[in-house]
């Protein structure tokens, strides 16, 4: 009986867990998520991961649209995420006189890849 109890609760666990799938490999994207795969390397990589999971100087930005929710809790959708790059958040500076919009939109094109 107390098997039985032990791998109902270790089932229960595991099937709340969600796993992220992996990125889209670099040679499947298409010229918009490509330029802003060369948007991240020019102004994201220093700080944020973008094909590995774990912190860098912030968090890792794979599976960023996959989670319901940021590493800040607001929610994981294309508004937050742009008003995080464009106005910074914590120590994350303001990328907003740095980027212009087509930047932005290709940015937030190859995020959504991740």
């Amino acid at each position: 009986m107390r098997i039985s109890k032990f791998l109902l609760v270790g089932f229960v666990g595991l099937a709340g867990c969600k796993s992220i799938p992996p990125p889209t490999p670099l040679e499947q994207l298409n010229a918009q998520q490509m330029r802003g795969h060369a948007v991240y390397q020019a102004h994201c990589m220093v700080c944020h991961y973008d094909r590995r999971n774990g912190p860098l100087n912030g968090p890792s930005m794979l599976g960023i649209f996959k989670k319901d929710y940021l590493p800040s809790g607001a929610p994981a959708n294309d508004d937050r995420v742009t008003a995080t790059i464009l106005h910074g958040r914590n120590m994350m500076p303001a990328q907003g006189n740095k980027l212009d919009s087509q930047d932005l939109e290709d940015l937030l094109a190859y995020l959504h890849t991740l």
